[in-house]
């Protein structure tokens, strides 16, 4: 979606008169790296032999050091009562414990679907039938498979699943027939639940929502017996993989006090304007929700009307300005422009009593003044992100209201949502009672932590 005004016009000045050197400064956030896992090379492919897929070879089986092992065990053992105790004391001080029984409001949901589906036995009676004749079917297919005779598989995997990529799974008639098993009873779940009738549109998308959690998390491949990758890492390393994964949930579990909170980071991975946000740049304003952020072309012409970016609230300032490669700050003034980058504060106690309109205000009306201050010039073209558009367009809203305010000239949005009637499957966390619950839940400290914004 984008509103554009007359062409911008080239110049050969950046548009910005003398104004007092502002400090510059730095910002610290870690963003994700994705650790690679080396795999050892494949034997030299013996004569006459097609296949060289890794699935297809013998695992190497490495006995695990006992002292080693049970050393590691311990010290799990002691962490997890730790926290085990911890989180039982927090949960019993908690003032607002009753309320995050059920936070998402999902016993209501389900309450309504099973009462549906006892008022209607044939249906249960007809749904249950199709599930057992889908197991006829997949017995057959896998007696079939065992003799030695081919058969066309009664469920497969869609494409882009990538839980049964390990050639295992096609191979082995045992996973072949856990595989096959899951898939038919999870649609067979999925689709029983979504055609119960006399569910309203809303707890349908909850119910339907919930169900696919349920029956996602008991896919055979998050289980160590029923995954032969898991299996074949497991023989390979004597079971050092099993404890190192339990070393990190632990470390997931401590980083949470308790809750689990999964780490998708490497936390030392990156530094701010080392390896991550390294496009030049100065603060040169600031306020008491934002920072203002110039940075300056890199063209011998450049573009009379500067960009002003509007990031979302909870992203920093860099979420585009990743890596040079990626970085679209530095694709823009490489293009010409001079680019502005609201820089959202991280809100703590002082700023409760803050709303949306003071975002708007400080955000982006107080901000559009400083660019003015920098350049000289009165209208800028702006891109809003996220939040950061939804907070332009009402702001656009605003304007066109009053009438007198034409300092964006053009907007752009990234992924914005503008218009929350059909929200998609985010309505699934917002209701009545959900809204209450937040609602409750910042009236203390007026803001929520980053750990409550996953």
């Amino acid at each position: 979606m984008r509103f554009m005004s007359e062409s911008d016009q080239m110049s050969n000045q950046s548009g910005k008169p003398e104004s007092k050197p502002a400090a510059k400064r730095s910002a610290t956030r870690k963003t994700t790296s994705k650790a690679s896992v080396k795999s050892k090379p494949a034997p030299k492919e013996k004569p006459q032999t097609k296949t060289t897929d890794k699935a297809h070879e013998q695992p190497h089986v490495k006995m695990p050091d006992p002292v080693e092992l049970s050393q590691s065990v311990a010290k799990i053992a002691e962490r997890s009562q730790k926290l085990i105790l911890d989180f039982m004391e927090k949960r019993s001080q908690s003032e607002d414990a009753k309320s995050t029984v059920d936070p998402f409001n999902i016993g209501g949901a389900f309450l309504e679907l099973t009462q549906r589906m006892m008022a209607d036995p044939a249906y249960l009676m007809k749904a249950q039938a199709e599930l057992w004749q889908g197991y006829m079917n997949l017995w057959q297919y896998t007696a079939k498979r065992m003799m030695g005779e081919e058969a066309a598989p009664i469920a497969s995997p869609s494409k882009g699943d990538k839980r049964f990529k390990d050639q295992e799974w096609e191979d082995n008639a045992v996973f072949d027939y856990i595989k096959q098993s899951y898939l038919m009873t999870a649609r067979w779940m999925q689709d029983t639940v979504h055609k119960v009738d006399g569910i309203d549109d809303k707890q349908r998308k909850k119910i339907d929502f919930y169900t696919r959690q349920f029956v996602d998390a008991l896919a055979p491949s998050n289980f160590v017996g029923t995954n032969p990758a898991v299996i074949r890492a497991t023989m390979e390393s004597g079971g050092e993989n099993l404890i190192h994964g339990l070393e990190n949930l632990l470390r997931d579990l401590e980083r949470g006090e308790g809750e689990l909170v999964v780490t998708m980071t490497d936390k030392e991975a990156f530094k701010v304007g080392e390896n991550i946000a390294v496009t030049p740049g100065e603060v040169v304003y600031e306020n008491e929700l934002a920072q203002l952020i110039q940075y300056t072309p890199t063209t011998e012409k450049v573009f009379k009307r500067p960009l002003l970016i509007l990031p979302p609230w909870i992203n920093k300032f860099y979420i585009l300005d990743l890596k040079p490669e990626n970085s679209f700050i530095r694709w823009a003034v490489e293009q010409g422009h001079t680019v502005f980058v609201v820089s959202w504060v991280n809100p703590d106690q002082s700023l409760a009593n803050k709303s949306f309109e003071d975002y708007m205000k400080l955000g982006i009306f107080d901000m559009l003044d400083q660019v003015e201050n920098q350049t000289g010039e009165k209208q800028v073209n702006a891109i809003g992100y996220c939040l950061g558009g939804t907070l332009l367009s009402a702001t656009l809203a605003v304007m066109a209201e009053r009438g007198t305010d034409n300092r964006i000239a053009s907007a752009t949005f990234f992924t914005t949502l503008t218009d929350f009637e059909e929200s998609g499957e985010v309505s699934v966390f917002v209701d009545e009672e959900q809204l209450s619950m937040l609602e409750e839940r910042m009236s203390d400290s007026g803001y929520f932590e980053a750990l409550d914004m996953h």
